[in-house]
């Protein structure tokens, strides 16, 4: 484990407070878990990046031709 100081608004600081108190949770706890949750977001979205750079627009269109025509399923039909 690591040591972090980290300077907050004191607005910030108050709804953080709050609403790890809410959630039975320490202030600690909430900030790893929301800084966790960002940093997956973001290597989702470099993962993402780097899948559709590797692929074919060709192979795409060659698979979707591939899908018999259906009526859409309910709730799925254009507005």
């Amino acid at each position: 484990m690591s040591i972090m100081s980290l300077r907050l608004p004191d607005s910030l600081h108050e709804r953080a407070r709050e609403i790890a108190k809410r959630d039975g949770t320490s202030i600690n706890q909430l900030i790893a878990t929301a800084l966790a949750e960002k940093l997956s977001a973001l290597d989702t979205v470099e993962y993402l990046k780097a899948r559709g750079a590797s692929g074919s627009r060709k192979e795409f269109l060659r698979v979707l031709g591939e899908v018999p025509p259906r009526p859409p399923i309910s709730g799925d039909e254009p507005i």
